[in-house]
C-alpha cells in the first residue's frame, strides 16, 4: 500500500530527531552513529518491512476468540520494536509500526472496515503518555485509507486497572482480561447502529498476542453490546512451549 500521514511527528522532523538525538538503533542496539529513520537502522527497517501478515492462533485458544493476524512472530527485531515504541518511550515508532499493522488489517479484510485499538489502562497510559494502541491506530487508519480502503477507528472500549499479566496463568489472564474490558456505552451505541447500517466488519488492534484472553474478553464484551467482531490484527505473535505431559 502506498504511504500516508499519522504518528506523532512528520517525516522531516523525526529525521531531524535522528539527526539531533543519535542513539543505537531500537532494533538491534546498533551502536550510535548509524544512519537511522524512526530510530532504527536500515538492516531492521528491511527485516521487518519484509515481513507478511498471516493467521495466527493460541493452542489453546480462549473461546470467543475471533480470527486473528499477525505480522510475525515475537522474537528479534520486531519484539525489540514492539518493546521499545512501548515501554521504552519509541515513540517515533507509532508511524512505521501502525503503518505495518495496517498490512495486518489488509489481510483480514478488502474493504471498509471499523479499527478498535484494544486500550490501555489509566496506569499504562500515564506511564507510557498516552495509549499506545490509538497512538498506532492513526497512522495505520491513514495508510488503509490512501490505498483506498475506508476506514474509521472507533475508541468503543475502555479498561479499568488490572494486574500485570506477567506470571498469571490462562485462566487468570481470562479472569483480569474479563473483569477490566467495559464498553463506552455512547460510543459503542454508535458504533452498532454504524455497523447494522453499512455491514463494516468490526477489527480489533492489539501489539501482541500471547495466549488470546485481552482479545477475546474484548470482543466478547462488544458482541454483549450488539457489535459483533469480525477479527483481530495484531504486531507480534508469542510463540507458547507446552511442558512435556
Amino acid at each position: 500500500m502506498p504511504g500516508a500521514g499519522g504518528g506523532r511527528l512528520p517525516p522531516l522532523l523525526a529525521g531531524l530527531a535522528d539527526l539531533v538525538l543519535p542513539g543505537g538503533c531500537t532494533g538491534c542496539g546498533g551502536a550510535a552513529g548509524l544512519p537511522l529513520r524512526y530510530g532504527m537502522c536500515g538492516d531492521c527497517r528491511e527485516q521487518v518491512t519484509g515481513l507478511r501478515p498471516h493467521p495466527t492462533r493460541p493452542d489453546p485458544a480462549p473461546p470467543g476468540l475471533p480470527p486473528c493476524a499477525a505480522l510475525g512472530d515475537y522474537h528479534g527485531v520486531l519484539r525489540e520494536l514492539v518493546l521499545g515504541y512501548k515501554d521504552r518511550g519509541a515513540h517515533r515508532l507509532a508511524r512505521p509500526l501502525g503503518r505495518l499493522l495496517a498490512e495486518v488489517v489488509a489481510s483480514l479484510v478488502t474493504g471498509p472496515a471499523v479499527l478498535v485499538p484494544v486500550p490501555d489502562t489509566p496506569a499504562a497510559a500515564r506511564a507510557r503518555h498516552g495509549d499506545h494502541l490509538r497512538r498506532l491506530a492513526r497512522p495505520a487508519a491513514a495508510r488503509l485509507r490512501a490505498a483506498g480502503r475506508p476506514v474509521v477507528v472507533a475508541g468503543a472500549l475502555r479498561a479499568r486497572p488490572r494486574r500485570d499479566s506477567a506470571g498469571l496463568d490462562i485462566a487468570e489472564r481470562a479472569a483480569e482480561a474479563a473483569a477490566a474490558l467495559r464498553p463506552r456505552p455512547l460510543r459503542t451505541a454508535g458504533l452498532r447502529q454504524r455497523v447494522a447500517r453499512t455491514g463494516e466488519p468490526v477489527i480489533l488492534l492489539d501489539d501482541v498476542i500471547t495466549t488470546g484472553a485481552t482479545l477475546a474478553a474484548a470482543a466478547d464484551r462488544l458482541a454483549a453490546a450488539g457489535v459483533p467482531v469480525a477479527g483481530a490484527a495484531v504486531l507480534a505473535a508469542t510463540r507458547r512451549t507446552h511442558p512435556p505431559r
